[in-house]
């Protein structure tokens, strides 16, 4: 038996205290407010502190960009190429009545200089794509002490230098080990639960405690992120029997969406890790997994969505109908398959905010606002350039993930629609109230080539023009 000197017995008694503290920190300040789903404030306290360094941060920054007479901010503009919205045959007959002195009436069917409308297209798409933007992270204007900052930072001052360094050592000698601990205490908490509730007989107890186990531990997930979320319309929550669709900006939108509702998840049957939850949590509620084989039979994935929609005693399903993650300045193509099934389906709109108005000052919080603010921590994913662990550490050792959520009331499918006009509909409105871009361009090119149906769209456009006007002289 090892006998300890008084000077290991004292650093043994502060460490057993410390660990007693943490704990104890841990189970008042987050655990039960997590159970009962309540807030002491603190993380929105800290959110306004934060405020009000960048403030004095980014006036800092502009005090040094004046005198050292540099320009500090990108001129603010919708896009590189200014675009009018005209048809394809508005514009070619531009380019003709520009090019000919002739009426355009006695002009031939094909001109030769239809080939400079495609050709301009061609270098405006290449110069301004409007799709693959939509993959990679916005530059931020004003500088929020993280690595992003504004295109033409420079060195401004000592203690701008100093702060950013302090704030280094917060966010990984004392976040970092926090929120590694809160989110090892969710998963283990999710996971250890959600089996024990398995064994129980199917009954209200079962499903009173499965709920109430999902919420808690999401809730942890989402303190061990700081997460500071606001719902707005809580009266259009889903409801079971339905569908819930969202805008898809990143992994976390689940545990945003999560710690509010209680959803059935949709997904691939994982190993490792991600396995262990995903066979803790169906024991407890029916969510609906799908192994690798019949992810692509989409006979199989409608037949299995659509039992579960006809259970109205079951949960609303969960799905991002996008497919991938877009940077939250756009809504890209709903996939076509959760809208054939014939549920209600219950849109929520997430949108990025900034927090710093005009010219990157401070404007405060607005209640109205909506999403994700990227002042505190980019929560966008860019799978192609950054892999699962990685981006929760980046998540992980941000400032915070300020989220702003609102639930739209239900849609139905019209009698007239078939499913892509009904996920068209549902996608504009979510575009609409996140003030989005609404594009008709499928996220699956992120990774994969344009498909020729694309290329021709536009070959019939054309066609269309050309054979309308052989077809209107000979009317005529």
């Amino acid at each position: 038996m090892f006998l300890l000197l008084p000077f290991d017995s004292l650093i043994v008694n502060l460490l057993g205290i410390s660990l007693t503290v943490l704990f104890t920190l841990l189970l008042v300040f987050i655990i039960v407010p997590a159970v009962f789903g309540v807030s002491f404030g603190i993380r929105k306290l800290y959110m306004k502190t934060l405020l009000k360094i960048f403030a004095w941060a980014t006036l800092r920054m502009e005090r040094g960009a004046k005198e050292k007479n540099h320009q500090l901010y990108k001129p603010y503009t919708n896009g590189i190429i200014a675009k009018d919205p005209t048809s394809l045959e508005e514009e070619i007959k531009e380019i003709r009545r520009s090019g000919s002195s002739k009426a355009l009436d006695n002009t031939p069917d094909f001109e030769l200089s239809d080939i400079f409308y495609f050709c301009r297209k061609g270098m405006e798409t290449i110069m301004d794509d409007e799709v693959t933007k939509r993959f990679s992270a916005e530059e931020l204007e004003s500088w929020n002490l993280l690595s992003r900052t504004n295109y033409n930072f420079q060195y401004i001052s000592l203690r701008l230098t100093v702060l950013w360094g302090l704030g280094v050592l917060i966010r990984y000698c004392f976040l970092l080990p926090l929120r590694i601990a809160l989110a090892f205490t969710g998963i283990s908490l999710l996971v250890v639960g959600t089996t024990m509730v398995g064994y129980l007989p199917n009954g209200r107890l079962k499903e009173f405690l499965s709920k109430h186990v999902h919420l808690m531990c999401y809730r942890i997930c989402v303190r061990a992120l700081t997460a500071i979320i606001t719902y707005h319309d809580r009266k259009n929550r889903p409801r079971n029997g339905g569908i819930c669709v969202a805008n898809h900006t990143s992994p976390i939108d689940v545990i945003i969406l999560a710690s509010d509702g209680y959803y059935a998840m949709v997904g691939q049957v994982h190993g490792g890790l991600m396995g262990v939850i995903q066979r803790a949590m169906v024991k407890a509620c029916p969510h609906v997994w799908f192994e690798r084989s019949e992810v692509k039979d989409r006979h199989l994935v409608a037949k299995r969505l659509t039992e579960h929609v006809q259970d109205k005693s079951k949960l609303p399903i969960l799905i991002f109908p996008e497919g991938t993650c877009i940077n939250n300045t756009s809504v890209m193509m709903f996939k076509k398959g959760s809208f054939e099934i014939g549920a209600t389906v219950y849109p929520v709109a997430i949108k990025v905010r900034d927090v710093f108005g005009r010219c990157g000052r401070c404007c405060g919080l607005d209640a109205g606002s909506m999403g994700y603010d990227p002042q505190f921590g980019d929560a966008f994913w860019n799978s192609s350039k950054y892999g699962m662990v990685t981006y929760l550490l980046r998540m992980m050792t941000s400032w915070a993930i300020v989220c702003s959520v609102w639930y739209l009331p239900p849609m139905t499918r019209e009698a007239e629609e078939d499913a892509v006009q009904f996920a068209n509909r549902v996608k504009s409105a979510i575009a609409r109230q996140g003030g989005l871009v609404d594009l008709l361009w499928d996220g699956g090119l992120k990774r994969e080539k344009v498909k020729d149906t694309f290329k021709e769209e536009q070959q019939k456009l054309y066609s269309k023009m050309i054979v309308g006007n052989q077809e209107d002289r000979s009317r005529s």
